[in-house]
C-alpha cells in the first residue's frame, strides 16, 4: 500500500484512442508503489472534458501527477491548475498557451502525414437539430501514421476501435495554462507522424519544461513504456516532499 501523502498518477489519454494505451505503463507504476487511474475522456470538447478531468482529479484524495498524452496534453494544460496537481508530464502532447486553441498552436507549424488521414463523421447532438463532427483516422491509415513501432496486430485493433475527438475541440481556447504554476516534464516523440514533432517541443520550450527526446511513433506509451514511466518517475521524485 503507497503512503497516504503518496502521488496517485492519473493517465489522461488523447483522441483516437483510450485509457487502453497506457497498458503497458500502468504495470510498471504499480510495481513502483504508485496509485494510478486512468479514466475515460469524453473526447467532445476541449472545455467539457478540461471540466470532467478536473472534477476527476479534485475527487482524488492528496497529491496527483497529471499525465497527458497527445490531446491529453490540451486537457491537463487546463485541468492541472486543480489544487491537489503537484506535477504534469506532456507526452507527444499539446501544450497550450492561455487563450490558444490546438488548430492555433498546430497551425504555427507544417502539418503531419495525419492531416491526409482523417475522416469527418457526423454524429446527432442531444436535444438539438443540429449535427456534431466526429474526426477519426483512416482506418488503413492508422498503423502507420498513429501506431507505428506498436505490434501489427496490436495496432490493427486499436484502428478499429478508436475514440474519436469531436471537431469543436481543435477551436476551443485553453481558458488556462496550468504549466505556467505547476512543474512540468514534455516527451517529444521525434518519429511522430500524427503531431509534428516540432509542435510538441515548440509548446514545451515555451513552458520552461524539462523535456526529453525519444525516437518513438505517437503511441510512446506502447512502442517505449520504460522511457515513459521513467519520465513520470523522474516527475514524482522531484515533487516527493
Amino acid at each position: 500500500m503507497s503512503r497516504p501523502d503518496s502521488p496517485t498518477v492519473v493517465l489522461v489519454h488523447g483522441a483516437f484512442a483510450d485509457a487502453s494505451s497506457f497498458a503497458r505503463v500502468i504495470p510498471q507504476l504499480i510495481a513502483r508503489g504508485l496509485d494510478v487511474l486512468a479514466p475515460a475522456v469524453p473526447n467532445r470538447s476541449l472545455l467539457g472534458d478540461s471540466a470532467y478531468i478536473a472534477s476527476f482529479v479534485r475527487q482524488v484524495p492528496g497529491p496527483v501527477i497529471l499525465v497527458g498524452h497527445s490531446y491529453g496534453g490540451a486537457i491537463i494544460t487546463v485541468a492541472g491548475t486543480e489544487d491537489n496537481v503537484k506535477a504534469l508530464v506532456f507526452l507527444a502532447g499539446y501544450a497550450l498557451e492561455e487563450g490558444e486553441s490546438l488548430g492555433e498552436l498546430q497551425g504555427r507549424f507544417p502539418d503531419s502525414d495525419l492531416a491526409g488521414a482523417l475522416v469527418h463523421t457526423p454524429f446527432p447532438i442531444e436535444g438539438s437539430t443540429e449535427t456534431g463532427t466526429d474526426v477519426s483516422v483512416q482506418i488503413d491509415r492508422f498503423p502507420a501514421v498513429f501506431a507505428a513501432g506498436v505490434d501489427p496486430g496490436l495496432a490493427a485493433v486499436l484502428a478499429v476501435s478508436q475514440r474519436p475527438l469531436a471537431a469543436r475541440a481543435f477551436s476551443e481556447k485553453a481558458p488556462a495554462a496550468a504549466w505556467k504554476t505547476k512543474p512540468s516534464w514534455g516527451l517529444v516523440a521525434t518519429a511522430d507522424r500524427t503531431i509534428n514533432p516540432d509542435v510538441e517541443r515548440y509548446g514545451y520550450e515555451r513552458a520552461g519544461m524539462t523535456t526529453v527526446d525519444v525516437d518513438s511513433s505517437h503511441l510512446v506509451m506502447l512502442a517505449h513504456p520504460e522511457r515513459v514511466a521513467e519520465l513520470i518517475l523522474d516527475a514524482v521524485r522531484a515533487t516527493a516532499h
